[in-house]
């Protein structure tokens, strides 16, 4: 977290949390959701606006953490903008085979991750559970649809073996709270 949201947590404690007006779909793009679009209908159905901005992108990306419930959030300043999620809290970019056949694994917060295991959901969607630095405990990420080519390598080399279990079942084994509520 930037220390310049670390003070304002200090100087403004109380300020009210923030649902809905922040969405991750499953290509990693953030969207904002005002309130007409809110009421226009659920994410992902309304997307809202893409956030494009490359330094808003890198701010959220930095200050982007779960809570103690598995909710992920945005911690903006003093307000924590809870985020409405599409499939998983992070999505995965590949690049390159490694040793072993499997390829490098990366948010799309930008840290490498280390490949823990990984899950083909009911939606037949690639799911991954991996460390990333900063956070004690593995995290559930989307691989890219960008990035199933070299996902099916690292299947086709027994790099990766996937299992099969439903997103709900894997949210709740990894504590992932995907519609953030009050």
């Amino acid at each position: 977290m930037d220390d310049i949201v670390k003070a304002a947590l200090k100087k403004w404690p109380n300020v009210p949390h923030c649902y809905d007006w922040l969405a991750l779909d499953a290509r990693g793009d953030w969207y904002m959701r005002d309130e007409r679009v809110q009421a226009a209908g659920p994410f992902p159905q309304v997307k809202g606006s893409r956030i494009i901005h490359d330094k808003l992108r890198e701010f959220i990306h930095r200050n982007y953490l779960p809570d103690e419930h598995g909710a992920w959030f945005f911690q903006n300043g003093p307000q924590r903008v809870y985020v409405t999620l599409e499939v998983a809290p992070h999505v995965w970019r590949l690049q390159g085979l490694g040793p072993g056949g499997s390829p490098r694994i990366f948010s799309h917060t930008g840290p490498q991750a280390t490949l823990l295991d990984c899950w083909l959901d009911e939606h037949d969607r690639l799911l991954l559970s991996a460390r990333l630095p900063g956070l004690e405990t593995p995290v559930l990420g989307l691989v890219h649809s960008m990035d199933m080519g070299l996902a099916a390598e690292a299947v086709e080399q027994s790099a990766w073996v996937p299992a099969s279990a439903t997103i709900e079942a894997l949210c709740r084994q990894h504590h992932v709270v995907r519609h953030p509520q009050p």
